[in-house]
């Protein structure tokens, strides 16, 4: 079954959502972070099409295949540095935000590596990204 376009429905609500990545593109937050981070929320959400957009993204700012590939178990992996870890930590505490919320552990960690105005933006981004994840997945169906 033909699921609806919300972008062709609803462009008023893909401007909005391009708003905020329109704040994104002016975090402080490096830019090949943020691709991680959004590639993350997307393996977690299983959204297919998101995870290709941000594996590719990700390799055209200069990411290797195998810190790409490795993002899926990324606590395994000796590939990213303490401050990575703190995003991944809380990208994936707000992507499963029904579980434990953003916990108060994984919070404290972010303070060790990013300012409050980072940590907005960081706590923005998971949520962006879980909110193409969702959508994406809605209009596509199994």
């Amino acid at each position: 079954m033909a699921r609806v376009d919300i972008q062709a429905i609803q462009p008023e609500a893909y401007k909005a959502m391009f708003g905020l990545e329109a704040y994104m593109a002016k975090s402080s937050i490096e830019k090949n972070l943020q691709e991680l981070v959004r590639l993350r929320a997307s393996v977690i959400n299983g959204c297919q099409f998101c995870t290709g957009m941000h594996s590719t993204a990700a390799a055209e700012l200069g990411e290797s295949q195998e810190r790409i590939n490795a993002i899926s178990n990324w606590q395994e992996s000796e590939l990213f540095s303490d401050k990575e870890r703190a995003a991944l930590a809380a990208v994936d505490d707000i992507t499963n935000i029904a579980d434990a919320g953003l916990r108060d552990e994984t919070y404290s960690r972010l303070g060790e590596f990013f300012s409050e105005e980072e940590i907005a933006q960081l706590i923005m981004l998971g949520a962006l990204i879980n909110a193409w994840n969702r959508m994406g997945i809605s209009m596509a169906g199994d």
